[in-house]
């Protein structure tokens, strides 16, 4: 539910970088149901997934208007280990750009405590971010979690291993 008051207006990013299972539509390529800058053909029918998704900015009036999805290129959404930060294959240094990229580290820093992470997807490419350094991981499966290897709350170091690998 969206109690911040924003609306998605001209922003449609969460329509390419999102996958939706119903449709089989995959990660950063258009819905074809999406009006680019315009919005959805098939909004009053849409895919429950659309319905009860809202990305962070959308959500969150902490966040500052410099994080629209439609200006940053930048779709923040939260898993169960944190924040992810989906970006738009089209503008793939986008994150790396300020203030996207001191504001992530920021958070990074700030859920060290929390064992809250920040990563960042790239197509199908992923970054862990840490307040200090980046972690590339490569192409990380729907049967693969990231691994941290930790010196209190830092990272020191991350990895990525089967799931199946971890509950041994």
């Amino acid at each position: 539910m969206n109690t911040s008051g924003r609306q998605c207006g001209d922003c449609t990013l969460c329509c390419k970088v999102m996958a939706i299972e119903e449709l089989a539509k995959p990660a950063n390529a258009w819905c074809p149901h999406c009006r680019p800058g315009h919005g959805c053909r098939i909004y009053a029918d849409r895919p429950a997934e659309c319905r009860s998704f809202s990305c962070v900015w959308l959500v969150n009036e902490l966040l500052e208007e410099h994080w629209k999805p439609s200006k940053s290129k930048l779709v923040l959404t939260t898993s169960e280990d944190g924040l992810e930060v989906r970006c738009d294959p089209g503008f793939p240094d986008a994150w790396r750009k300020e203030p996207f990229r001191s504001e992530l580290q920021e958070w990074a820093l700030s859920g060290e405590t929390l064992d809250m992470t920040v990563v960042v997807i790239v197509g199908q490419r992923m970054t862990l971010v840490t307040a200090e350094r980046e972690f590339d991981l490569g192409i990380v499966g729907p049967d693969e979690r990231i691994v941290r290897e930790l010196e209190g709350t830092k990272v020191v170091n991350a990895t990525v291993a089967r799931a199946s690998d971890l509950e041994q």
